[in-house]
């Protein structure tokens, strides 16, 4: 199934995107979550003024300018994220979201026909549903872009879905930074950090391996998942230092480990949501109870991830699409 990269949204459509990267003194970008809260020396990526990171309860992590924000950030069409990495909610209003969701409950989990409907249409333009003439009685039926907001999508076919669409964008971007050069248009530096950004978060994913453990702590079996650029026993390390603050017998058991899989985690918490087990401030355990077997099988039914030729240039180049960084010394 193709599905058309403008169905997907990239973050707060109603609002200002916000801004993930900063770019330090040595010209490269750095992840809101690598650095502390508060004022920073890394400088915006469009613009070169200051950035302070924002890192509080209720708003999702982001850098903000000092003072007022560049045009690029307040009036830019949407931020260069990957597709399906860190929202799962499809172009959607609260509404059709809750009716998409209603109807896997009674519906779409049966297999069953859902009857056409006006209110079907926002779900049926974003490619959620398709019709199945063949269905008794004939109707519509879940797409498997469709199953994803409801996180009933196997990991596999997640990956399917999402693989062609990372990289359709990034073609998409490239092509707009040549179209850029060829026209010597006004906005090269903006469409060249756009693919550098781009870029930066496709590195960032594959170079994360994904585990999965098995964890005994005291009376009680739970599961972990999460992702490190590190070998899993130097991560398994710093995992039972931190259960020991809850636990006082530890034991862990590695389930598996897929490499170049960072993209993965994410859909695995929104699919397996209802199974989050939250140790103070840790976000990343599970209880299962009889759908252990199940979850385990989802994750080793994953193929193993072969890197196309874009992909492994990605990995092994530094990247010199990076514009020189400059600031803005009028602040």
């Amino acid at each position: 199934m193709e599905v058309d990269c403008k169905y997907l949204v990239i973050g707060d459509m109603a609002d200002v995107w916000l801004l993930k990267f900063g770019v330090n003194a040595d010209n490269k970008l750095v992840d809101i979550v690598d650095v502390p809260s508060g004022k920073s020396d890394l400088v915006c990526p469009y613009c070169g003024v200051k950035l302070v990171a924002k890192k509080g309860q209720v708003k999702e992590h982001h850098f903000a300018h000092v003072e007022e924000s560049c045009r690029s950030v307040t009036v830019k069409r949407e931020f260069p994220s990957l597709p399906l990495y860190d929202n799962f909610n499809i172009e959607l209003s609260g509404k059709a979201l809750q009716l998409l969701k209603t109807l896997w409950k009674s519906c779409g989990a049966n297999s069953w026909s859902i009857p056409s409907s006006s209110e079907l249409k926002p779900l049926i333009k974003a490619k959620l549903l398709q019709k199945n003439p063949y269905l008794n009685p004939p109707g519509y039926e879940f797409t498997q872009l469709g199953m994803i907001p409801c996180g009933v999508l196997p990991l596999m076919e997640f990956n399917q879905i999402q693989e062609p669409l990372i990289l359709k964008k990034l073609s998409n971007l490239k092509r707009k930074v040549e179209l850029a050069k060829v026209v010597k248009s006004l906005d090269l530096k903006e469409r060249t950090v756009d693919l550098w950004l781009y870029r930066t978060q496709l590195r960032r994913i594959l170079e994360h391996r994904l585990y999965y453990l098995e964890v005994k702590a005291d009376n009680q079996i739970l599961y972990k998942i999460g992702i490190t650029k590190r070998t899993i026993e130097e991560r398994m390390l710093e995992i039972r230092r931190d259960l020991r603050c809850y636990y006082q017998a530890v034991e862990l058991k590695v389930l598996g480990a897929w490499e170049y899989r960072g993209n993965v985690e994410l859909y695995f918490k929104h699919r397996y949501q209802p199974f989050n087990y939250r140790l103070g401030s840790l976000t990343e355990y599970y209880k299962f109870g009889t759908e252990v077997s199940a979850v385990l099988n989802d994750l080793e039914q994953m193929h193993l991830k072969c890197l196309s030729q874009v992909e492994s240039d990605i990995l092994m180049e530094d990247d010199k699409l990076a514009p020189a960084r400059t600031e803005n010394h009028c602040l």
